[in-house]
């Protein structure tokens, strides 16, 4: 019934302004085209300028009212994120001078020189300078600003520093999993085939791959220390996700089948950054940034930025996802309540 009522709205605004079109025919038609012409021009020349000057008062305000409320005024949480902050304010400067000049121009001129008897429009076919010009400058603006992009993107997604945490992230309709290394370093492969959430085995683990048995696996929430590299090797399971990182000032497509990765320094603990804000709640999160599905809009987890010690307390509470995975082989088996599942099935192992 809605959509009934949306397309019966379009068609009367539709009929609407096709009888103001005729009814303006007709009256240009009883008062003498060339007259009715004029005083549209002249009509139409006071609206330009109002237009101009209520649009940009417009700007300034809801600058001054929201501006506040964007990440800008926090600065970037990263080190990396320096730099695209830098290249956004330089852009926006670009963009506004430029803006700026043609929009008021355009308006003005098209006040300031409208239809009169008292002046012949001066016509011609080339000119090479302005063509050069308005051709050049532009290209030559926008490239230097694209080989800047270029030299930082290949620096963040590049090889990351040596002494780098490694945290695994994988996305899929509609949450985000986290996988660390133990105390190896080294993650323990996966294989899609393997993929089995209901006997405990999510990301597609194998549990014959010794370098496995000690890495750490949660959902939704990202650990992470602060001023220290971390390097995202990400992943989807289903379609295409990105991982953004909004306060860090970052983004990376998940693609399935085609890990991709990312890096960059956080410059504050979350407990920090809840003092900047002054919001006793803040939280980093990691959302995604591209349209995957029904359920994208809920897509989000939470990154907690903490001291080395805080991390490290952190993971040696966290039981590794292979003894979650064998309950009876784990050395240091969590005390048995009534509510503690026991009997889940093992993975299958796979022997190569």
């Amino acid at each position: 019934m809605n959509n009934y009522f949306l397309i019966a709205i379009g068609v009367m605004i539709f009929l609407l302004i096709f009888q103001i079109a005729k009814a303006s025919e007709y009256v240009s038609i009883l008062k003498g085209e060339e007259k009715s012409r004029k005083q549209t021009n002249r009509i139409n020349g006071f609206f330009l300028v109002a237009f101009l000057i209520l649009g940009l008062i417009g700007v300034w305000w809801c600058n001054h009212l929201y501006y506040g409320k964007t990440l800008f005024p926090q600065g970037s949480a990263s080190l990396e994120g320096e730099s695209i902050d830098t290249m956004m304010w330089i852009t926006i400067a670009v963009c506004g001078v430029v803006f700026l000049i043609t929009q008021i121009l355009l308006f003005w001129f098209s006040f300031k020189y409208q239809e009169s008897d008292k002046r012949k429009a001066y016509y011609f076919t080339h000119n090479d300078k302005l063509e050069l010009l308005w051709t050049g400058v532009p290209a030559i603006v926008l490239t230097v600003l694209v080989v800047f992009g270029l030299k930082y993107w290949f620096k963040f997604t590049g090889d990351a520093p040596k002494d780098s945490q490694l945290i695994e992230v994988t996305g899929h309709q509609f949450d985000w999993e986290f996988r660390y290394p133990g105390k190896d370093g080294v993650f323990g492969r996966k294989n899609y085939k393997l993929t089995d959430a209901a006997n405990r085995n999510p990301l597609g683990v194998d549990w014959n791959d010794e370098a496995s048995h000690d890495d750490i696996h949660v959902t939704h929430i990202m650990h992470a220390v602060v001023g220290k590299p971390i390097k995202l090797i990400i992943n989807s399971q289903d379609v295409i996700h990105d991982v953004g990182l909004p306060h860090f000032r970052m983004k990376m497509d998940a693609v399935p089948g085609i890990p991709t990765t990312l890096w960059f320094t956080p410059k504050w603990t979350t407990e920090e950054m809840k003092v900047r804000t002054g919001n006793p709640n803040f939280v980093y999160e990691i959302s995604c940034d591209q349209i995957c599905g029904k359920g994208h809009f809920g897509m989000k987890g939470i990154i907690i930025i903490e001291t080395q010690q805080e991390f490290d307390k952190w993971i040696a509470g966290e039981k590794s996802e292979y003894y979650k995975a064998f309950l009876d082989i784990d050395p240091n088996p969590a005390p048995k309540t009534d509510s503690t599942v026991t009997d889940a099935k093992p993975v299958a192992q796979v022997t190569h």
